[in-house]
Order: structure tokens, then sequence, then C-alpha cells
């Protein structure tokens, strides 16, 4: 069985070592207003539980949520007692999920308050990431928000390690890493726009964590050619890449997937 137990990487300078895969839980938590091509039942705690043990023995020791995901942070925090030390933690603040609606709120009363109250959920002493959840307007938030001088607070207090941005454009996620630790990019077979972001980290020592990595399940390509294989070809053949966040509950889809990150890997040695 193919696992990712010795192919850990660095997050860019924060001391953090993470598998190349990571759990993304939004499924965990929210089945509403999600960019998937086919409808889903958010597992039970014994299907979630079973989840997170699998990608434990296979390997996977980065796990990302967010106060957007419904209850993905109420239930992480329960099914993972006993484990904090196994994993990375990453969420988020800005972004809020409620009555189906996504709003959002940056200034730090809010960021703060999103922090502790993420601490609280995941019952944990800190967050090892915890990166800003953009609205897409990156520059705006990461200059006029005050949220970076807030997480940078936190972080000083010991309550975050480091902080960064899940940002959607290449200017956010350059000011993102200059200021930071990490950015989360969108980088796929089919959208690559922000490879300049890649390029800033690899040569910066910073950190990025990949979304979207299978563009939301949508990968396709011509006939003949894996997508999922090509996908990640492309990912890592970048040097700045730390890491490719995939949201699964599906035991076959976690398993092909950390497989097939271990074949490219261990072939691009």
């Amino acid at each position: 069985m193919s696992t990712l137990h010795d192919l850990q990487r660095p997050l860019g300078s924060t001391g953090l070592r993470v598998s190349p895969l990571g759990l993304g839980t939004v499924k965990l938590g929210r089945d509403q207003g999600v960019k998937y091509p086919n409808g889903f039942t958010i597992p039970d705690d014994a299907q979630a539980l079973a989840l997170l043990q699998q990608a434990r023995e296979l390997g996977i020791n980065l796990i990302d949520t967010a106060p957007a995901y419904g209850i993905s942070e109420q239930r992480l925090g329960p099914l993972l007692r006993g484990q904090r030390d196994e994993w990375v933690i990453v969420s988020k603040t800005g972004e809020e999920f409620e009555q189906g609606q996504s709003h959002f709120d940056f200034s730090a009363a809010h960021t703060r308050l999103s922090v502790e109250r993420s601490l609280k959920r995941l019952e944990t002493d800190r967050i090892d990431l915890l990166l800003v959840h953009s609205d897409g307007n990156d520059l705006t938030v990461l200059r006029e928000t005050g949220v970076y001088e807030t997480l940078a607070e936190l972080k000083r207090e010991g309550k975050i390690l480091a902080y960064g941005i899940s940002g959607k454009t290449v200017e956010g996620g350059l000011l993102a890493l200059e200021q930071g630790d990490c950015a989360m990019v969108t980088y796929n077979l089919s959208e690559q726009s922000e490879k300049p972001v890649l390029d800033y980290a690899a040569s910066h020592a910073k950190g990025i964590l990949i979304k979207k990595a299978l563009a939301s399940g949508h990968a396709c390509l011509a006939e003949g050619v894996d997508p999922v294989r090509a996908s990640f070809e492309l990912i890592f053949a970048h040097p700045g890449v730390s890491s490719a966040i995939v949201g699964t509950i599906t035991p076959a889809h976690l398993a092909a997937n950390v497989a097939t990150v271990a074949a490219v890997l261990q072939g691009s040695r």
C-alpha cells in the first residue's frame, strides 16, 4: 500500500512539516452552496472517524477546515481527541456561512473572536496555520481591514503558529507572502494564473497550499489520460508547492489520490 509517511515536506519556513496531500473537510460540515459536480451526503461520526483514521494510516497529517465549512470545526474537535500532535491543523477567518449564505468580516474584533472560537471548537490550544478566507478583494482585505495585524498579534500570543491567505489574485497572494507565512492558491490543469505566487514562494521559502487541485472534481482531459495523475504531476512539478488540499469523503478516492501522489513524487526523485 502506497503511503505518504516518508514524503513530508516543509511548509515554507514555518517549521511545520506537512504531507504533500492534505484532507479538506468542507464535506464534513456543509452540503449547501458547494461547487462539486455531484451531490453528496455528509458522513456521520463513525464514517468521519474512519476517514480520518484512514488518512492518518496513509500518511496524511494535514487537515484543512474553516468556520465557513458549516459544522466542520465543531465535528473535528471531538473526532480528533487524543490525536492533536498527529495533525497540522489549518483553519481560516473572514468568511461565515449562515442560512445558506456567505458573509465576510475581516475586522480586528471579528478576527480575534473567530480564532478564539475555532480554538474552542477544535479543542486545541493552538492552530498551526490560520488563513484569511478572502472574498476576492485580496489587496483591500490585506491593506485596509487590519486582519493581518491581528493575526500577527495572535501569532505572538502563541494561539496560531503561522498565518497567510486563501486568496484569489496574484497581487493578493504576493502581498500575503511578503508579510506572512503561506498562501493557499488555485492551481490546476485548467487554471494556472496564480503561478507567480508559487514562483515567489519557491524563491523566498514561503509555504504554498494548493486548493482546487482537481478543479473541485471537474478535472478532465483527453481520452487515455488520467486527469488525477496529470493534475498532481503539474502541481508537484513546481518547487514552491508544499501540499495540495483535496476534500474527499470517499475512502477509495482518498487511497487512490495518496497512491497517485506517492507515485508522482517517488518517480520525480
